[in-house]
């Protein structure tokens, strides 16, 4: 009897009228579908019975099919373009043995940390997390255990375990606590010091930045607490409006989301003012390594400078919501419920699983009350789109809501390098006022 190879669907997007399938039998590509109905090309199907080996160009018609649905959605001048990044815009990015780590990868580190699985365990059970899988193993959620750990912290004060290395340290729970978090800090201190490196958050920031001065400026959330972004910015000689004053010792104060940067002097052409090119609002609502807080301030300093314990970054932990209503977040997070509220704006959401629940209610909220808000939805998983993800459901059934199941690597690469407007017009227009003067 012939052994049939399991057949499995890897959907690549879910929109209204099309849930994009590419059909695998075994390790071999083997056809198209819109939900159950077969839209490979007729070159395609006639190569196919033939008997020809046409896995790899049926990938590479369906990833054409995919990036063709979402490049039209974004291959026009924008009136409000915003951008929402979690781990996926970090993950494997960086310089050295150090790169982007996604959370069940901090799971492994602080199992290391520790000195190994039994103490691991030893603390779940000191702090009740009892979330396991089939074979009994803990689920690797590290913001469920932090939550757990830091409601018992005051209660449970005994040394739980001991490490080899340091018999006489006093690894109570708030030891494993402070000591997770200083790796995490450590873990996401992320540097791209080659060209290469910094290769695709640079082709990012001049994509999206391409825009008419008479529009917004894009806007550019991160969840992330690394300076991939702000590393390529500089490389990339760009401006970044993150809140910071632009002077030393760099500030934080809400009022400087609000300044903007012209060219005045020797470069007035008619009447306005000439908004200078490559610029962008970052706005980073979890925090960041090189934040920290003294007394009443909020400053940048070197992520290496900054203890852990005046670190202004929102670990993870079940109650991220109430950390969002503190400085700096809370302005973070008052411009991005603002920017879902205004007319014509797009917001492309990559990396992100959607597990805070009151970043997905402001999105909600938009969705529900904002009728020329659109979005766009950038995640990648190897099985491709699941049934039970965030937004599936509506997808198929509104108009403005996209599901693409695409790397951050790939997307930047398929994204529009919109020529109906080059900046690099802008640079050549005010050269050439100047030298006339």
């Amino acid at each position: 009897m012939e052994n049939r190879k399991q057949i499995t669907n890897i959907c690549l997007l879910r929109k209204e009228g099309l849930t994009l399938f590419l059909e695998k039998e075994g390790d071999v590509f083997t056809d198209i579908k819109n939900e159950n109905t077969s839209i490979l090309p007729e070159e395609l199907i006639a190569e196919r019975e033939r008997e020809k080996n046409i896995s790899e160009r049926i990938k590479d018609y369906a990833q054409k099919l995919k990036r063709k649905e979402y490049y039209k959605k974004l291959n026009y001048q924008i009136e409000n373009l915003l951008f929402l990044t979690g781990a996926g815009s970090s993950y494997n990015f960086g310089d050295g043995d150090k790169k982007g780590k996604l959370m069940f990868n901090l799971w492994d580190d602080a199992i290391e940390l520790v000195g190994g699985k039994e103490n691991m365990d030893t603390f779940c059970e000191a702090v009740k997390y009892a979330d396991k899988d089939v074979n009994g193993e803990y689920l690797k959620n590290l913001e469920k255990l932090l939550s757990l750990a830091e409601k018992a912290k005051d209660y449970i004060t005994v040394k739980i375990f001991i490490t080899k290395e340091d018999v006489k340290k006093e690894w109570d729970i708030s030891c494993v606590i402070n000591e997770i978090k200083k790796m995490i800090k450590e873990e996401c201190n992320l540097k791209i010091v080659s060209t290469e490196s910094s290769a695709t958050h640079e082709k990012f920031l001049n994509k999206i930045t391409k825009r008419k001065s008479s529009i917004a400026r894009v806007k550019l959330f991160t969840l992330n607490y690394d300076t991939l972004f702000e590393q390529a910015a500089r490389k990339g000689n760009y401006t970044i409006i993150d809140g910071f004053s632009f002077s030393q010792p760099r500030i934080f104060s809400g009022r400087y989301f609000d300044y903007d940067v012209v060219i005045r002097d020797g470069s007035r052409i008619k009447n306005e003012d000439n908004f200078v090119p490559r610029v962008f609002h970052l706005y980073k609502p979890h925090g960041s390594v090189d934040w920290e807080k003294t007394e009443n301030n909020v400053f940048q300093n070197k992520a290496e400078n900054i203890p852990v314990e005046n670190s202004l970054m929102i670990f993870p932990q079940e109650n991220k919501y109430e950390h969002s209503y503190e400085q700096p977040f809370f302005e973070m997070m008052t411009r991005f419920q603002t920017a879902l509220r205004l007319k014509n704006t797009t917001l492309v959401v990559i990396g992100f699983s959607f597990g805070d629940k009151h970043i997905l209610s402001m999105i909600n909220e938009a969705l529900e009350q904002n009728p020329s808000f659109q979005l766009i939805i950038i995640n990648y998983r190897n099985a491709g789109i699941y049934e039970n993800d965030t937004f599936y459901k509506e997808a198929e059934k509104r108009g403005n809501i996209i599901i693409v199941n695409e790397t951050f690597a790939d997307f930047v690469d398929a994204y529009p390098d919109i020529k109906i407007y080059d900046q690099s017009d802008e640079y050549r227009l005010v050269k050439i006022v100047n030298d006339g003067n």
